[in-house]
């Protein structure tokens, strides 16, 4: 199954549907198979935890929980805004992730 990912960690990114809709956070890792994302403090659940060890402590925490891909857009770090992104290839080879607005190239994949 290949799909287009067209998010990466670290990227920046905004929710534009669900409970957590207009939040924005960086991407702390991507699961292609599931077609889904972890995003920095967005759908935070609750988890109770066992005390393991001497020195940790057990309670009740509050975990991110991972967001399906399409309800997540990237925000260009050049224009700042929720973008839409294209593939270009370079005249090295390499194919990158450009900004359907301005243009701007915005990584290396």
């Amino acid at each position: 199954m290949n799909k287009n990912i067209h998010i990466k960690k670290d990227d920046r990114v905004v929710v534009i549907s669900g409970k957590d809709r207009g939040k924005i956070g960086k991407v702390l890792a991507v699961f292609p198979k599931e077609n889904r994302v972890l995003v920095e403090r967005v759908n935070l659940s609750t988890h109770h935890e066992k005390r393991r060890g001497y020195n940790q402590q057990g309670g009740i925490i509050e975990r991110e929980s991972a967001v399906n891909m399409s309800n997540v857009m990237l925000i260009c770090p050049r224009c700042n805004r929720q973008v839409r992104t294209k593939r270009k290839q370079l005249e090295t080879g390499f194919r990158v992730r450009v900004c359907a607005k301005c243009h701007e190239v915005a990584e290396r994949e």
